[in-house]
């Protein structure tokens, strides 16, 4: 079968190449699925950099989600049948034509949710209704995050909003206000405009800032630090700028401030399955009524994995750069 594979870790576009590989057989528990479109996430990317916290053996297939058709059933296999259009993630080696997933993992997909969507509609929409619910805050309430126009940034963004909690959505460039705004996504601020951190203020009229997720790190961290309320939360989701979080003892200290870290494969590890089943019960909904968006930037053949990459690091991005086999 056609794979997207490499054999060595490295920058992508450089490591990552078409190739044949075996067809994968199933084990027990697990099924083989027919890839229809994968999605190329920023973590797959540090995968293949081998600077994840998953490291696969060499020669190794890239990719962690894909929507596609059921083809066959490992040993034990039961409540599921050939046929059937699923959505799978945190599986790996999706970039091919076809992979292997435990069958519990599966979501059986209704019509009204399309292959695009479905392609992307658990890892970074997951992560973001989790994250939305490790916040801890309410209806009314106010949150703040950068890096807003990012693939989470954007979920999380709208399902705030139909959870009716207030989300000031940071940018780095100035075009980012747009892009969101062209998604329906309100209270976009550019940290590029000068008195950006007064915009914020005017924006809440005041009303104190429950929570934060901070993606950059370094004196991002600490810019939301200064924004946040009296006993708010700062999460650590990402590290965008690859250095430390430098964040004031003073603000930290006199606003009874908590800084925590979110993993979701940890939390999500962790979590019960009727809650799982609920939250991802919740994001199909929403996509299928059209109120979570799950935008498209390109879709590419696995015999043009380096341009697909290349394009999924491109800034500007409406969304994500997809893989047909």
């Amino acid at each position: 079968m056609l794979s997207a594979l490499h054999r060595t870790f490295g920058e992508p576009a450089e490591v990552l190449t078409p190739a044949d590989a075996p067809l994968p057989e199933p084990k027990a528990g697990e099924v083989r699925i027919r890839t229809i479109l994968s999605p190329i996430h920023n973590h797959d990317l540090w995968t293949v950099r081998g600077q994840y916290g998953y490291k696969p053996a060499l020669p190794a297939i890239g990719g962690t989600e894909a929507v596609g058709i059921v083809d066959a059933l490992g040993p034990g296999v039961t409540g599921i049948t050939t046929g059937t259009r699923v959505a799978a993630a945190g599986v790996h080696e999706t970039w091919a034509e076809y992979f292997l997933a435990p069958a519990k993992s599966l979501v059986p997909l209704p019509e009204a949710i399309a292959d695009e969507a479905a392609a992307q509609l658990i890892a970074m929409p997951f992560s973001a209704i989790t994250l939305l619910d490790f916040l801890g805050v309410d209806t009314g309430d106010w949150v703040i995050q950068n890096t807003a126009n990012g693939a989470v940034g954007k979920t999380l963004a709208m399902l705030a909003a139909a959870r009716g909690i207030h989300v000031v959505n940071l940018v780095r460039r100035d075009q980012g206000v747009g892009e969101l705004e062209s998604l329906g996504i309100a209270n976009a601020v550019s940290t590029a405009s000068p008195g950006w951190k007064e915009r914020v203020t005017e924006i809440t009229s005041g009303a104190p800032i429950r929570a934060a997720v901070d993606s950059i790190g370094g004196d991002a961290s600490g810019d939301l630090m200064h924004l946040l309320g009296d006993n708010g939360l700062l999460v650590s989701f990402g590290s965008m700028a690859g250095e430390p979080m430098r964040i004031p003892s003073g603000a930290t200290i006199f606003k009874q401030a908590v800084v925590k870290g979110f993993w979701g494969a940890k939390v999500s590890a962790d979590m019960a399955p009727e809650k799982r089943a609920a939250l991802i019960g919740e994001l199909m909904r929403l996509v299928a009524s059209g109120e979570l968006k799950l935008p498209v930037e390109a879709v590419f053949g696995l015999d043009r994995i380096k341009d697909a990459v290349l394009a999924s690091q491109a800034p500007g991005k409406i969304g994500k750069v997809l893989l047909r086999p």
